[in-house]
């Protein structure tokens, strides 16, 4: 299983500053949202946040590492990189990671409800 209940509960309780934050299974994984903004993506109860290019620069310098995927014999990536150890168990900090990852999240839905609305204004 990709989340597992007891990983995922944990990670209600360490976001719980962004107010309340719902689990979506997808992608063989499980997408975590504020709202319609997914901020982090979890396979194996690894949890990565979305990225803009600062926070991935901040993100690598903590130690952490980009989620990608293999597809057609090609490396992937969806700009969620991984969240340091060190905030696992440190709400302050992980709450700190997170709300940095609300922002290209949150930039990313705008886009895809615009997406949505030019669809549904076409058909």
């Amino acid at each position: 299983m990709s989340l597992s209940p007891e990983f995922a509960e944990h990670l209600r309780d360490l976001f719980a500053g962004l107010g309340p934050v719902a689990t979506r299974r997808m992608f063989g994984g499980a997408g975590l949202f504020v709202g319609d903004a997914m901020f982090g993506l979890v396979f194996d109860d690894v949890l990565f946040l979305k990225a803009d290019d600062a926070l991935a620069s901040d993100l690598q310098e903590a130690g952490s590492e980009p989620f990608t995927y293999r597809r057609q014999s090609r490396e992937r990536s969806l700009g969620f990189w991984r969240l340091p150890e060190s905030a696992l168990d440190d709400p302050e900090e992980a709450l700190a990671w997170a709300r940095r990852a609300l922002v290209p999240a949150e930039a990313a839905a705008v886009k895809k409800r615009a997406r949505k609305a030019r669809r549904q204004a076409a058909s």
